[in-house]
């Protein structure tokens, strides 16, 4: 389905009538099927198959990956939308989702060759398959060049040896994108990437992290033993894994932008309500400036997030033409919008007060969830550290 052009004029975006119809319908999915089982799940810490699979059916796995792959055919800004409507009934289902568009359809469809898209983006982008992202190592998290995984080439074939950690979906992950070493002396340059067949021989998956939140999400450490994985499965050439990697993360970075910005409106639109809702000293708590101010800060961020992920969505579109970045774009989206997911879970918290702590609300999870935007796909430091030096002009 063609979505037509979106414009922002002034301060404000109207979305058209498709994109409003796609907003719709994930919401509607989201609060039919998602928000029942998402406590759920977080307690069991069970991969949610079965809405995932759902999901995968409804389009939201591939919904940037034209038709002819398998994808939805949609824009990025329809993207951003479906996604903060699945992450405000549970952060999660929209990590999956987030990882499976963002991080491994994007980049199979943007640097895979016309053989990889037929082979691994199609199952993935319609939802017949999970896709996963690995960068970080035991000791390498934001300096890439540190990491110690090693693909040696053997004639038509490399050699993978080495462990992963926080790789998201890995447990179930039918095909991972790897970013390992073949040339370490030459640090950042000498990083490859490879599109990984989870039940090949050398491939095993590791300890499962028990995570603070979106413990739906499985994540598991991978290890590759003498994996032999066919040049034909190696994304781009070889050396160039860590600028694919970075291309990746700015698609990455807007997606977990989004997801924030579903919590954030979760905890507030909770808030909001509470604060009508209960009494205390003869007033509702809404009419005592204390909450009043907290209200008033948490729909001042949400909707300063929302304006720059749109902006940023808008800007991967242009770039879809253009062939230019949006770096900077789509990390203040990440950075502002992931530390209001923070903020706003965290007053929703005090607003509730003893509730608010209690399992028998999801507030608790709110702000268990928000945490992990301000560190994945980037943390808040790399963030300025990467909006201030291109804004020095020290790229």
């Amino acid at each position: 389905m063609a979505v037509s052009s979106t414009q922002i004029a002034g301060p404000t975006l109207d979305l058209t009538p498709e994109h409003e119809m796609i907003r719709q319908a994930a919401r509607e999915f989201a609060q039919n099927e998602i928000l029942p089982v998402a406590a759920e799940h977080d307690e069991s810490g069970e991969f949610p198959s079965e809405t995932i699979k759902a999901m995968g059916e409804m389009g939201f796995m591939g919904i940037e990956v034209p038709e002819s792959y398998g994808g939805a055919g949609l824009d990025t800004l329809s993207y951003v939308l479906a996604l903060e409507e699945i992450c405000k009934a549970d952060a999660a289902h929209g990590t999956i989702m987030s990882v499976n568009n963002s991080l491994f359809c994007h980049a199979v469809y943007n640097y895979g060759t016309e053989a990889q898209k037929n082979a691994f983006l199609r199952p993935v982008a319609s939802g017949k398959a999970i896709g996963a992202y690995s960068l970080t190592e035991p000791m390498s998290g934001s300096d890439a060049a540190t990491m110690r995984s090693r693909a040696v080439r053997q004639g038509d074939d490399y050699r993978l040896d080495g462990r992963k950690s926080w790789v998201t979906s890995a447990p179930v992950a039918d095909f991972v994108l790897v970013f390992t070493m073949t040339e370490p002396e030459k640090g950042h340059n000498g990083i490859t990437a490879f599109i990984i067949e989870t039940d090949k021989p050398g491939f095993s998956r590791g300890r499962k992290e028990p995570k603070l939140g979106i413990r739906a999400s499985a994540t598991s450490e991978i290890l590759f033993e003498g994996y032999v994985c066919p040049l034909s499965a190696r994304l781009g050439e070889e050396g160039q894994g860590f600028k694919i990697a970075l291309g990746v993360l700015d698609a990455g970075r807007i997606g977990i932008a989004a997801q924030s910005l579903g919590i954030a409106e979760a905890a507030y639109e909770a808030s909001l309500q509470y604060a009508r809702d209960r009494e205390a000293f003869g007033h509702k708590i809404g009419e005592f400036q204390g909450i009043s101010f907290k209200l008033a800060d948490m729909k001042t961020r949400i909707e300063a997030s929302r304006l720059l992920i749109y902006q940023a969505a808008l800007a991967k579109q242009r770039s879809k033409e253009s062939g230019g970045r949006y770096t900077l774009e789509a990390s203040m989206a990440k950075l502002f919008a992931s530390e209001t997911a923070m903020f706003c879970a965290h007053a929703a918290v005090q607003i509730f007060a003893g509730m608010g702590y209690s399992k028998e609300l999801p507030i608790e999870r709110y702000f268990r969830d928000a945490k992990i935007t301000e560190i994945y796909e980037g943390t808040s430091e790399i963030q300025r550290l990467v909006i201030s030096r291109m804004e020095l002009g020290l790229r």
